[in-house]
């Protein structure tokens, strides 16, 4: 059974200085499906992320969201679309919950407490709400992160490096966390250097630059 593509890519190109990184990249991607980004170190994955998120630009080609070009549905697809890069992105000052309600707060979400202190404590943070982030370790805060991403009720969730940090009840988690999410009708675009047990998921894979390098 065939389902429409929510998130598609038509003819990227994408380039760093004079060199291009990729060009001519399409893809489609429905609900439910997890779309694997592979590549090896300097290849173009993370760039091609920067142009799904609409952090970039592209040379040439368009990302399109419901079948409308994000560079004019920004804020629609800003709302249904949820980030999670190299850097957790939270603030080392601030506790867990706090965290999740400036994240909230920055997209104009209202954060309902109960479901936050939830979400924290089934990522394993439930002896950690109180403590400011820059006390908890490096996987902690990724696991913080993952919260928001939780919290934040996007459709599509894009992910760079996700496992980074986790150790294998963190990726064990992870790998729970894409299969609800997917359950759910939800997309994933990901890439990650470690295994993945997905047995099941409705995968596609694409390749960023030469594949002798992957």
């Amino acid at each position: 059974m065939s389902f429409p593509p929510v998130l598609s890519a038509h003819g990227l190109e994408c380039a760093r200085g004079d060199r291009t990184l990729f060009a001519g990249l399409g893809f489609d991607l429905s609900a439910g499906e997890l779309l694997l980004v592979r590549g090896g170190n300097g290849q173009g994955k993370t760039s091609l992320l920067r142009l799904l998120t609409g952090l970039s630009t592209p040379v040439a080609g368009e990302v399109r969201w419901r079948g409308w070009s994000i560079a004019k549905a920004r804020e629609d697809y800003h709302r249904e679309m949820a980030y999670l890069g190299h850097a957790n992105g939270i603030k080392e000052e601030l506790t867990p919950l706090e965290n999740l309600r400036f994240q909230a707060g920055l997209a104009g979400q209202r954060l309902d407490q109960d479901l936050a202190e939830s979400t924290l404590r089934r990522l394993g943070l439930g002896r950690c709400l109180d403590l400011p982030a820059r006390v908890l370790s490096f996987g902690q805060r990724r696991r913080v992160a993952l919260a928001g991403l939780l919290s934040a009720g996007a459709l599509l969730w894009i992910l760079d490096e996700p496992l980074t940090g986790l150790d294998v009840h963190g990726v064990a988690l992870v790998e729970t966390l894409l299969r609800s999410h997917l359950d759910q009708g939800g997309l994933v675009v990901m890439t990650t250097h470690q295994p993945l047990t997905l047995e099941g998921v409705r995968l596609r894979a694409i390749q960023v630059g030469r594949q002798e390098d992957a």
